[in-house]
């Protein structure tokens, strides 16, 4: 079969396998939004790469509408009954073991998180990348610049547009930052819930644009367009038109003969030899056999959390608080994103079940205001959010939603005539929130378990209640006949794992360089939503790509010079 078609199936390439004793230029752990980038852009620049993942290989044949599989079995996820995770407010409390529903939620599989995302698809906009120039201090947070710009980034974020596949309208929204081409297709088809929020936000005042998405419209590289399944969020795509590195990137890094994919290969640590430089990555092969695969030089694109579990893991008597953490910054930072919930019930059916989750978003809202009296910004958008199972045995029809009896059937009723009013917020770095070791529980392996510790900061409970607020304003002026709220209790869990090991100039506050090299191992870089150094409103995976387009140019070019 010729490679074109490889690439057009996403089927791998079979030829290419290296040996654990060969010395390929990188090792990249993970294969998700930056991991599948990474690879890509490295061995179309004619670098050998190795890439471990520690979840199977799926195809598009494998994946399935299956809601407990996915939602209470976690089949694609980190599933908490192998992979626990602990989690606590504060340092003062003891971590509790989350057995239903973990605090990170991410996906073990190649593609990582990018297969089970909701592909909602927002750029940063030129103020995240200098709030600490615009707020200054705010006090209990460390709020600081990035070393690099929007106007740095806008490039790799018009090339995620292209090569991964964006569907949007370049220009509807009055608050868009400056871009330099259009989206590559039209925006997907407006849905109930998209009209309705578009009627509440005229009323009020705002403007609400078609969202931009991750998800086909119309045939693209290969791919054809969204066949309107509604299986979105939490799973994986059978048609490929969600654009997931595992259908885009990473079929294409593999055509080019100088990348490998290793599925079920759990990374337990990163070699370092006695110059201080990294000599490649210890993992585990299904079988549970320990490797020592070989590389010139290690990039971690794991996640926000397991990226710094990893770094832990590779404590040594010359990193004894971890790998790449002389500052003490490793784990720390972390971000999730605020959100706030509203439900509406309509007169009418709105079938939101179908289709993509989101067709219209507001960002009236997005920059901070002192006039609100506290720091924050975000934006809002319309969608259904839970699939059946979970409306009807998780609550959702309201906090105080019956359990039984004819008003739980009346409640099921409601259902199809529901959609949720969402606002997404920015997150304060705050030192306190981390990732670290649990020091007593163990996964299925052995090995420390993540553990979490958060609790939001002040200002974010504020931007979120803010948020709320104009959720319920919009959806009533929508014409909702009932609208709930609920309860604004601050982050328990999330999917956005954002900060861990965020970048910056200087090695005593920071862990990464702007070229995604860590300040105290030469060939040892980091490039997944742990460099991210503020959170952004809501939607990080765009940016996380765009990240690791430059980087890619960025390390191939250390490369070509011999600076690695």
């Amino acid at each position: 079969m010729r490679r074109r078609d490889l690439i057009r199936l996403g089927r791998p390439n079979a030829t290419t396998r290296y040996r654990d004793s060969d010395e390929v230029d990188f090792v990249i752990v993970g294969s998700g939004a930056a991991g599948g980038v990474l690879a890509r852009e490295l061995s179309q620049a004619g670098y050998s790469v190795v890439v471990l993942e520690q979840g199977p290989r799926l195809g598009s044949a494998d994946f399935k509408h299956d809601e407990y599989a996915y939602w209470f079995q976690w089949e694609i996820a980190a599933e908490p009954r192998r992979n626990p995770q602990t989690f606590r407010r504060s340092e003062a409390e003891e971590a509790r073991i989350r057995r239903r529903v973990p605090p990170a939620i991410y996906a073990r599989l190649v593609g990582g998180s990018s297969v089970h995302f909701t592909a909602n698809f927002w750029r940063l906009h030129p103020v995240d990348f200098m709030e600490g120039t615009l707020w200054g201090g705010v006090e209990g947070a460390s709020l600081v610049d990035w070393p690099i710009s929007y106007e740095d980034l806008e490039p790799y974020y018009t090339k995620v547009d292209w090569e991964v596949g964006v569907s949007g309208r370049a220009g509807a929204s009055p608050f868009e930052p400056p871009r330099s081409r259009p989206y590559p297709m039209r925006p997907v088809a407006v849905k109930s819930s998209g009209i309705l929020f578009d009627k509440g936000c005229r009323e009020m005042g705002w403007t609400a644009f078609p969202a931009p998405m991750a998800i086909t419209t119309e045939p693209f590289r290969g791919r054809p367009g969204c066949i309107h399944c509604g299986f979105c969020m939490g799973f994986g795509c059978e048609v490929r038109a969600k654009s997931s590195t595992l259908v885009t990137m990473i079929p294409e890094a593999e055509a080019t003969g100088r990348c490998e994919i290793r599925p079920e290969s759990r990374v337990v640590g990163v070699e370092i030899d006695r110059s201080g430089r990294t000599t490649g990555v210890r993992y585990l092969d299904r079988t549970r056999t320990e490797h020592l695969q070989l590389g010139k030089a290690v990039i971690l694109a794991a996640n926000g959390a397991e990226t710094p579990r990893l770094l832990f893991l590779s404590e040594s008597s010359r990193h004894p608080a971890g790998l790449a953490n002389s500052s003490g910054l490793v784990g720390k930072y972390l971000m999730t994103n605020g959100q706030s919930m509203v439900g509406a019930a309509f007169e009418h059916e709105l079938n939101e079940f179908k289709s993509v989750q989101v067709t219209r978003i507001m960002h009236d809202f997005y920059d901070a205001d002192p006039a609100r009296g506290f720091y924050g910004g975000g934006g809002i958008d319309a969608r259904l959010f839970y699939h059946p199972m979970l409306w009807g045995l998780e609550g959702f029809g309201g906090p105080d939603a019956p359990w039984w009896g004819p008003e739980y059937k009346a409640l099921l009723r409601d259902y199809p005539r529901s959609m949720f009013v969402n606002g997404h917020t920015t997150s304060l770095p705050v030192e306190s929130n981390s990732i670290s070791l649990d020091p007593t529980v163990k996964d299925d392996l052995g090995l420390p378990a993540i553990r979490m510790t958060y609790r939001d900061h002040p200002d974010d409970m504020s931007m979120m209640r803010f948020m709320q607020d104009r959720s319920v304003e919009i959806a009533e002026a929508a014409g909702a006949k009932r609208v709930w709220r609920y309860p604004v209790e601050g982050t328990t869990l999330t999917a956005h794992l954002l900060g861990t090991c965020r970048m910056g100039t200087d090695p005593a506050s920071s862990v990464v360089n702007a070229d995604h090299r860590t300040h105290d191992v030469s060939n040892l870089f980091i490039c997944d939503g742990s460099s991210m150094v503020t959170s952004g409103r809501g939607q990080p995976t765009m940016t996380i790509m765009a990240l690791a387009f430059r980087a890619a140019e960025r390390i191939g070019d250390l490369a070509r010079k011999g600076e690695i």
